[in-house]
């Protein structure tokens, strides 16, 4: 085949590709005008204008099209073309529309908007059910910029964020698109095979831009955004909305629009606000335009979420179907603020196409291979929205500064800048090969000055070293650690070495070694800090230690989809400590340290005998109904509420140096967290467990529970504590259960009660129970306020906790603080 066919076929191929429908659309005053509709009249093609007002509307056929023009407060234009050639070009000028209540009857007896709300209301469900299932073409882009960026966060240097910054330390920090085919059944199955997926300045990036993270029915009770928003046409929306019609107007098959505004009645609840657009007597949603806090939503970086979303109606299916959205954002947080827009279009709809079940599995999202390999021509002809002047520029200029910066020559450079050591790196350093994309450093925490009254005031420090490889896919940990306590005169070293050698089943080998202080509890329910505290200005020393030293080995892996597997073998020496110090900042004449005996706080006798032992731990996680994304060379797993997750574990102590150590448990854990519609989301988290052969095991093996004795809580999850509890009071070596419950009725209590309201706090309700053979049961109920503060800083919750044991035993008032 010689050099002229080859170029008369890529010529035609090119052609091919290039057939498309082009143009600008402008308001009157010339203004371009962004996300205005495009689609070919009677279908599911179309496409939308970008922020410059161009649109592509790609097609393969020259013949007669009749394209449509919407786009919400102007009038619709239809135009009727006939194609002989391609590029084909449309320019148009769409005029303002009038809204006019003229034709609308208004009822003295009840707001004209409530009627069509109540009719849309009615007929959600039928809406809903209306698609069974579908097939379509989506496509996404995601932009997010930045604006005045600091130099430094928190310390670190923030640099040009890969290219994205100009001058003024503004600019895109993320632009991606995604082109991917779906499936949906209903009432929540969807999968996607993304096609191609194009990350500026990343050519070998992936896109996370799906499909499923902007799938929003609002014929549906809730939507999930953030937290569970509540629909506008809910069953209960009239409990949170109140309406209003502010005009109609006809599309262009003479449909009547009804444009209703969406007041919340309360400002902090779970609702959007803005305008729904309804058709009469279908009672569909035509288009909306709502906005929602970050206050309502719960998330506190954004301040508010603009979402859009327009529906194009197909006569031979009869089925008003999502053709565009778009999700405008602003965010500000440690003053780092900026916005952004997330675009998606869907086409091609195949409704009701005999999709069952079995066409669906656990992996919702898939790649075609070298997806993200698309050249520059390509997406030029398949992305139906085109590029602003502002994101083809970003993506020219991070693509040509790419390979520069992924060149030996820059990173070494690089490295030789920031590898100079400093004045500010005494407390820690590291030196990189970015080439080799490998580190190594040391760093001296001033975390890790604390006090305790076994080793008095302690310093901790760290020498590491990470090589990884495939991107971050694999990678290789080595890292050693001092801490000497200054009271006790003792250093004491631990070591570790760990790969990872997949990001797949993220398999993990860790080898550690050394001599270390541990709490008795070995899930540590005081934290160091929180123990100075209460230790130097309260004399109250809470945290019990022994000495362990040790070899150990873990593994963990998941072995299939939902199941994790856990494990580790270690030989351990185990020795008492004793107190040390007296020392406190505020001495009092009526108290005195405690021992560090934990079975016997006012003797400083030995809680157990110096031995040697072997554990082995084998633990088992289920995900039920785990979800996960398959990217190449990666899973990520994606957490379901409707289920919970089940852990089963076996611990065996063999070999010891006193056999009367020797034993055996088998234990199990069932926990979940859910959303309950509007009503709150609830926690549980039960534990069970079994010794076997451990009439005198040492204490360390001991079955704990959480306790609270500092009525203060950072650990952020209350559904694995007991916050009126001793550390060590009902330890245990028999059998137990251990059961906790919680509701966070998330502002539907409290945001129905005027005043109160505005300050947008949370009620809590929860109940604990534990049951030994030793002891009477225990239980716990408490009630507490969350989310206190100002502004997006809600960092307290506060509860009072009551607690019982044969009666009641005591109550105590808990601070919770979230940034600790």
């Amino acid at each position: 085949m010689n050099k002229t066919v080859l170029c008369l076929i890529f010529t035609l191929f090119s052609y091919l590709l290039s057939a498309q429908i082009k143009g600008t659309i402008t308001d009157s005053n010339n203004n371009p005008l962004p996300f205005v509709n495009v689609i070919i009249e009677n279908t599911y093609t179309g496409t939308t204008t970008n922020d410059d007002g161009y649109y592509e509307l790609n097609v393969k056929e020259a013949k007669t099209y009749t394209i449509v023009f919407t786009y919400l407060g102007f009038k619709t234009v239809k135009k009727k073309v006939a194609i002989e050639a391609f590029p084909f070009t449309i320019d148009i000028i769409l005029e303002e529309g009038s809204l006019t209540l003229g034709e609308v009857v208004v009822d003295s007896q009840e707001n004209p908007a409530n009627l069509i709300m109540r009719r849309a209301i009615a007929k959600r469900k039928e809406n809903l059910e209306k698609i069974n299932s579908y097939q379509a073409d989506f496509y996404s882009r995601g932009l997010i910029r930045i604006k005045d960026a600091p130099e430094k966060i928190l310390g670190q240097e923030v640099g040009d964020l890969g290219g994205g910054l100009d001058s003024t330390r503004s600019g895109i920090i993320y632009l991606s698109e995604t082109i991917s085919k779906i499936q949906f059944l209903r009432p929540d199955k969807l999968k996607e095979k993304i096609t191609a997926s194009k990350v500026s300045g990343d050519n070998s990036g992936f896109s996370f831009n799906n499909a499923i993270d902007v799938d929003f029915n609002f014929y549906n009770n809730t939507v999930e955004f953030g937290n569970e928003i509540i629909s506008p046409i809910a069953n209960n929306a009239f409990s949170y909305y109140r309406y209003k019609l502010e005009g109609v107007f006809y599309d262009e098959r003479g449909n009547l629009i009804n444009k209703i505004n969406v007041i919340p009645k309360r400002e902090n609840d779970p609702i959007f606000s803005g305008s729904i657009y309804i058709v009469e007597d279908q009672w569909t949603i035509y288009a909306l335009e709502l906005d929602i806090t970050g206050v309502q939503a719960r998330i506190p970086a954004v301040d508010i979420i603009s979402l859009q979303q327009s529906f194009s109606y197909s006569e031979k299916e009869d089925i008003w179907a999502l053709i565009s959205q778009s999700i405008d954002f602003k965010y500000k947080f440690f003053g780092i603020k900026g916005d952004g827009r997330f675009t998606a279009v869907y086409s091609n709809y195949k409704f009701n196409s005999g999709l069952t079940s079995k066409d669906f599995g656990p992996e919702l999202v898939t790649f075609e291979d070298k997806a993200n390999k698309k050249d520059s021509l390509f997406w030029k002809q398949i992305r139906p929205v085109p590029l602003t002047l502002e994101e083809s520029t970003d993506y020219t200029r991070k693509d040509s500064i790419q390979e520069v910066k992924e060149s030996r020559p820059y990173l070494d450079s690089l490295d030789r800048e920031n590898n100079r050591f400093k004045l500010n790196d005494i407390l820690g350093y590291t030196y990189q090969n970015s080439f080799k994309d490998y580190s190594l450093g040391f760093d001296v925490p001033l975390g890790g000055v604390q006090f305790n009254t076994v080793q008095g005031y302690t310093a901790n420090a760290n020498i590491f070293y990470t090589k990884n490889y495939d991107d971050f896919k694999r990678y290789f940990r080595a890292n050693v650690g001092f801490q000497y306590g200054f009271s006790e005169r003792k250093l004491r070293g631990t070591g570790a070495l760990s790969f990872k050698f997949n990001d797949t089943s993220r398999a993990f080998l860790t080898l550690t070694t050394g001599v270390q202080v541990v709490q008795y509890n070995g899930s540590n329910p005081i934290r160091p800090f929180w123990n100075s505290v209460a230790t130097l200005f309260f004399e109250e020393n809470y945290m019990k230690l022994y000495e362990r030293g040790f070899v150990q080995l873990n593994y963990s892996e998941e072995l299939f989809n939902g199941f994790r597997l856990f494990s580790s073998l270690s030989y351990e020496n185990r020795s008492p400590l004793f107190n040390t110090t007296d020392q406190t900042f505020y001495p009092q004449d009526d108290k005195e340290y405690l021992s560090n005996n934990p079975l016997d706080p006012i003797n400083s006798s030995a809680p157990f005998e110096v031995h040697n032992i072997i554990k082995l731990n084998i633990s088992g996680r289920f995900n039920f109904g785990q979800k996960y994304l398959s990217y190449p060379d990666s899973k990520f797993n994606v957490s379901t509420d409707k289920y919970p997750t089940l852990v089963l574990s076996y611990e065996k102590g063999l070999g010891s140096s006193n056999s009367d150590y020797n034993f055996d448990q088998i234990k199990a854990r069932l926990y979940q967290s859910f959303n309950i519609a509007d009503k709150g989301r609830f926690n549980y988290n039960l534990r069970l467990g079994k010794f076997f052969n451990a009439e005198n095991i040492a204490f360390m093996d001991y079955q704990h529970f959480n306790g609270n004795q500092i009525n203060v809580s950072s650990r952020g999850n209350y559904t694995d504590v007991f916050n009126n509890l001793g550390y060590y009071d009902l330890s245990t070596n028999d059998s137990y259960l251990e059961m906790h419950a919680e509701h966070d009725f998330n502002g539907f209590i409290l945001g129905k009660l005027p005043l109160i309201n505005k300050l947008n706090f949370n009620l809590i309700l929860g109940a604990h129970n534990l049951a030994t053979p030793d002891n009477k049961p225990y239980q716990e109920y408490t009630i507490g306020i969350d989310n206190i503060g100002w502004g997006k800083w809600r960092f307290l919750r506060v509860d009072y906790v009551r607690s019982y044991q044969s009666g009641f035993k005591g109550d105590a008032i808990l601070f919770g603080l979230k940034f600790f």
